[in-house]
This record gives structure tokens, sequence and C-alpha cells, in this order.
């Protein structure tokens, strides 16, 4: 059911686009830029730096959910691993789904998720399709300056959002991510696995520096 969820939302939400998979993926790329700029912005409800210091990764996405009577939201955004010297080129992930109930209009949502574990980051690396709770706990993040010194590891992930101007971390479990292993060949320019790409096996093109620089001061 989740594979259907996902592939509905997915095929509303790429009919909708006329831009290529690589300048897709590079929109994804320059949108996390702006959105760690934006969750920066405001220090008493920002992640933590001590969350963003600890990370083991990052998985960042903008999430539209649209609809009238029922709802479909779909989302697509990308996952990047701390490496010992830096971050890892960016793999491109998505998600999607179906939801019920009176929705009109359209929301669009920021979402950062701290991966807080190597676990975390394997899963993205190794799995076609991440569901976020059970094994691999998510939890809403702690956020502002004031939790700073009682930041401690209560979650494989933390998860943040911003939606219409408001920043707060937020519960996704149930969430289901997918690797976009087409995205990904078309950015990189061949076949590349998440894990290659995450490993820092695979160069990442000059289109991907700005997210390393903006993740470098963590």
């Amino acid at each position: 059911m989740n594979a259907i969820k996902f592939m509905l939302a997915a095929i509303l939400f790429a009919g909708c686009s006329t831009v290529s998979p690589r300048d897709a993926m590079q929109q994804d790329i320059d949108q996390a830029v702006a959105i760690i700029e934006r969750f920066e912005a405001i220090p008493e409800s920002a992640i933590p730096p001590a969350v963003m210091r600890a990370a083991r990764g990052v998985a960042i996405l903008t999430v539209t959910k649209a609809g009238f009577i029922g709802s479909v939201r779909g989302g697509t955004g990308v996952v990047v691993q701390r490496l010992d010297k830096g971050w890892s080129g960016p793999s491109a992930i998505g998600t999607g789904g179906l939801g019920v109930g009176f929705q009109a209009g359209a929301e669009v949502s920021e979402f950062v998720i701290v991966l807080n574990t190597p676990a975390a980051v394997e899963a993205f690396a190794k799995q076609s399709n991440v569901t976020l709770g059970g094994n691999l706990t998510v939890a809403a993040g702690p956020v502002g300056r004031s939790a700073e010194a009682g930041v401690g590891l209560k979650a494989a992930m933390y998860s943040y959002s911003r939606s219409q101007g408001l920043f707060a971390g937020v519960s996704l479990e149930g969430t289901v991510i997918g690797t976009r292993d087409e995205v990904n060949a078309a950015y990189f320019g061949k076949p590349v696995t998440a894990e290659e790409i995450l490993s820092g096996r695979v160069q990442p093109p000059a289109g991907a520096r700005a997210l390393a620089a903006a993740l470098a001061k963590y």
C-alpha cells in the first residue's frame, strides 16, 4: 500500500514538471541550501547547532500537499552524509502519499531530517524505500538556542518542518522516503547507487558545492 501511495503521488507531481531530471535535481539542491539558510535565520526556533554538529547525515525535502475532498502529497529533495572531510554529494529522494478529509488549495512545507546514527544513514544508502519509525525511531527535534545545552541523542532521526513561516520539530512517523535512481543517474551522468554517492566514491558535479558549503559550518 505504501508503494502504491508513493507511485500515485510521484506520478501526479512529476506530471506537473516540465524540467529535465538533471535540472530538477539542481533545483532540489538549490532549494536545500535555501532551506538550511531559512532554518538558521531565526535562532530562537532553529535547529540547535549541537544537533547539526553531531549529525551523521541530513535529508532535506520540499513537500506539496494539494486537494479538495481528498488530498495527495508529494515531495522531492536530497540526502547527504557526513564524511571524514566534509559532506558527500547529494542523493535524490522523494516522498508521497494520500490523505482524506477536506483539503482545499495547496500547502508547501519544508522538512529537514537529521540522521543521528550510522544505521539511519545506512538505511538511506542501502534501501530503496525508508519508512521512518519502527526500528529507526524518528522524533520531533529539539529547537532553539535554549535547547542547545540539553541536547542529547533520543532518536535515530530528528525531524523539523517549516510551513507558512512557522518553524518546529515535527513527527514524521510512518513517512516513506524513496531513492530516485533515475534522477541520480541524470545528475551524475551515469548510473550510480545511493551508497556510492553517500560514501563519497562518486565525485559530485560543481552544482552541489553550494550545499556542501552551507553544511560546512557544522
